[in-house]
C-alpha cells in the first residue's frame, strides 16, 4: 500500500524552444504539435521495421531464425507504443486537415504490420467501447465474469477473437450507424484477404509479418481492457471512478503516452495524453471521494497477470491509497478481492 503523498513521474509536454529542420517541416502538418513522438514512432517503424517485413515476405528471403527475431523485436519493442498511438490518434486528428490524407499511413500501413485491421480500432474503441463505457452493451464489458479467473478470461478472449467481425458490425447496425459497420467490414477482409494471398506466395511470412501480431495484439488489447475495467463497485457500474483503474509512475505510461490514466481517459477522452497527469493531480479530490483503484508502477497487463495468479498481496503492496481510507494491507486486499467479483 503506498502513501497518499503523490509525486508524477510520467511524461509532461515540455515546449521545445527550437526545433530542428525535420521537425520544422513535421510541426506544419501535426494537427496538435504535441504529438511529435508520433512522427518519430513512425519514422523508426517506417525505416526499421517495414524493411525487415519485406525482406521475409519476398519468395527465398525466409528463415525461422530471423523471422523470431523480427517477430520478439517488433512486438516487444514497437508493438505497445504504436497501439497507444493508434489509440490517441483515434481521439484527436493526427494531422491538419488539409493533410488528413497522411492519416492512412498510420491506418493501412503501419497498423497492419501490428495486427491491427484498417478501420476496426477506431469504430471499436471510438464508436463502441467509449459510448457504452464497459456497461451491459459494451461488445468487451467485463461485469458479467469473476474479473479474476483465467477461465473467465479466456471466455472473454476467445469470444472476442472469433465473434468480433460479426458482432461489432451487427452492433453498428442496430444502432443505425451502417457506415460504420461498413469501415469495420471492409478493413477486417481487406486484412483477411492480403493474410491469404500472402499464404499463397509464403504462408511462413503471413505467419510471422501479420497473423501472429495479430492473434497476440488482440489479446494483449483484451487483457489490458480486462486490468482496465477489473475493479468494479457493482452499485455504481456506470461510475468511471468505480468501474475503471488509473496506473501511475509506471513504464507503460511513459512508452505508451500516459496510457494508464484509464479513469481520467473516460472522464475527458478528448484530453491531449500529455495532460492527464496534471489532470489527475488538480482533480486527486474528486479520486478521494469516489473510493477508486489507483495503483503505482503497473500497468494494466501486469494488473491483468497478477489477478490471474490471485496475486492480491503483490497488488495491494502497489495500490495507492488516497484519501487514507485502510487500515492495512488485508483491508485492501478485501476492497480488491470485492471489485473483482462477477454481477
Amino acid at each position: 500500500m503506498k502513501s497518499t503523498t503523490i509525486s508524477l513521474r510520467d511524461p509532461l509536454y515540455k515546449r521545445t524552444e527550437k526545433y530542428n529542420l525535420l521537425e520544422k517541416f513535421f510541426v506544419q502538418l501535426l494537427h496538435d504539435e504535441r504529438d511529435l513522438p508520433f512522427i518519430y514512432l513512425c519514422l523508426k517503424v517506417t525505416f526499421l521495421v517495414l524493411p525487415f517485413s519485406m525482406y521475409l515476405i519476398i519468395p527465398g528471403h525466409f528463415s525461422f531464425w530471423i523471422a523470431t527475431i523480427y517477430l520478439i523485436f517488433n512486438c516487444s519493442i514497437f508493438m505497445p507504443p504504436v497501439v497507444l498511438m493508434t489509440h490517441s490518434t483515434s481521439h484527436r486528428k493526427f494531422f491538419k486537415q488539409k493533410y488528413r490524407y497522411l492519416n492512412y499511413y498510420l491506418i493501412w500501413i503501419i497498423g497492419p504490420f501490428y495486427g491491427l485491421s484498417p478501420n476496426t480500432f477506431f469504430a471499436h474503441h471510438i464508436g463502441m467501447h467509449h459510448i457504452e463505457n464497459n456497461l451491459p452493451h459494451d461488445l468487451n464489458c467485463t461485469i458479467p465474469y469473476q474479473r479474476d479467473s483465467i477461465i473467465d478470461f479466456g471466455i472473454y478472449f476467445f469470444k472476442f477473437l472469433f465473434f468480433i467481425i460479426f458482432n461489432l458490425p451487427r452492433y453498428f447496425m442496430k444502432n443505425n450507424r451502417s457506415y460504420l459497420a461498413k469501415k469495420v467490414l471492409f478493413g477486417e477482409f481487406s486484412f483477411i484477404l492480403l493474410c491469404l494471398a500472402l499464404i499463397f506466395i509464403n504462408w511462413q511470412s503471413a505467419l510471422f509479418v501479420f497473423i501472429i501480431p495479430c492473434i497476440l495484439v488482440r489479446f494483449l488489447m483484451l487483457a489490458g481492457n480486462w486490468g482496465e475495467h477489473a475493479f468494479i463497485d457493482s452499485h455504481h457500474v456506470e461510475n468511471f471512478y468505480r468501474n475503471s483503474v488509473t496506473n501511475i509512475n509506471c513504464l507503460h505510461n511513459r512508452r505508451c503516452f500516459n496510457n494508464g490514466y484509464h479513469i481520467g481517459h473516460h472522464l475527458r477522452p478528448g484530453m491531449h495524453w500529455t495532460e492527464l497527469p496534471q489532470d489527475f493531480l488538480k482533480n486527486i479530490h474528486c479520486y478521494i471521494d469516489e473510493k477508486p483503484v489507483i495503483f503505482e508502477g503497473l500497468d494494466s497487463v501486469l494488473v491483468w497477470f497478477h489477478l490471474m495468479i490471485k496475486n492480491y498481496r503483490y497488488l495491494a503492496s502497489r495500490f495507492v491509497d488516497v484519501g487514507n481510507r485502510y487500515l492495512d494491507q488485508e483491508e485492501v486486499i478485501a476492497f480488491l478481492k470485492e471489485r473483482t467479483k462477477k454481477s
